[in-house]
């Protein structure tokens, strides 16, 4: 089986947080595979060039000179430290857009409605991508020769248009396309029950549970795209979802553990 492990950006931008994880992936037995984001160095980088970061339901607002930004801190900087760091523990990595090898194509959203039913939003470079989109036996192809795929969220309409996607929704179509268990690890023990109490952790969540839940505004923000592609992995082929501190990795017990 293979284990697609998911970072976040608090945890690509946080040295010590990203040092420990390394360890652990490094030890991490059997095939596997990182995709990862890098919001939080991308809004940082927006801001001193003088761009003011736009998210709306906890995805980002793509137009041309963002787009030219998170391009270079995720396929840049986020992806190639990251394989350097994984080099150094003898974790033989390779890192990779989704125009690299074609191994992601993405289509470009549509304006789409907001969950008020009212609201319309042009995301703009922003692309959707599917378990079908995905070069799956590529994919299985590095992970059989001992190579550690390290997927960012930078991907391509085949057109020749690059394309900025969540790198949760990348994690969970990849996963999806490779039956792999997919490992959400960020910097919080899980879903909260209580986002400032990290004992507040719920330890096992379904989809009736995540409606009733963001009804009542426990679940919000970045949390909510996490888990509609979460569940939508758990109903198009993922062999299990855990959404877990990074520095849990190998504890199989720790997290939320998500189900139908």
């Amino acid at each position: 089986m293979i284990r697609l492990v998911k970072i976040g950006g608090n945890v690509v931008d946080n040295p010590e947080l990203l040092e420990r994880f390394c360890d652990d992936f490094a030890r991490l037995e059997g095939d596997k595979i990182i995709v990862h984001g890098g919001g939080v160095l991308a809004s940082k980088i927006q801001k001193a060039l003088g761009q003011e970061p736009v998210k709306i339901e906890g995805r980002r607002v793509t137009d041309a000179e963002t787009l030219k930004v998170v391009t270079m801190v995720y396929a840049g900087w986020c992806n190639k430290n990251l394989v350097a760091l994984l080099q150094k523990r003898g974790c033989n990595a390779i890192g990779l857009a989704g125009c690299d090898a074609n191994v992601i194509k993405a289509s470009k959203r549509a304006p789409k409605t907001l969950s008020d039913g009212v609201t319309t939003v042009d995301y703009g470079f922003v692309g959707d991508v599917r378990p079908e989109s995905v070069n799956a036996d590529f994919l299985r192809s590095l992970i059989s020769q001992g190579i550690v795929p390290v997927l960012c969220a930078i991907n391509h309409d085949a057109r020749g248009q690059l394309l900025n996607t969540n790198a949760d929704t990348v994690a969970s179509s990849v996963a999806c396309a490779l039956g792999a268990e997919l490992l959400y690890c960020f910097e919080k023990k899980g879903v909260l029950m209580d986002c400032d109490d990290e004992g507040s952790v719920i330890p096992s969540l379904k989809p009736s549970d995540f409606e009733r839940l963001k009804k009542d505004g426990v679940i919000a923000e970045g949390m909510i795209p996490k888990l509609e592609n979460s569940f939508n992995a758990l109903r198009s082929g993922a062999s299990g979802v855990t959404i877990k501190h990074s520095d849990d990795l190998l504890k199989p017990d720790a997290g939320t553990k998500l189900s139908l």
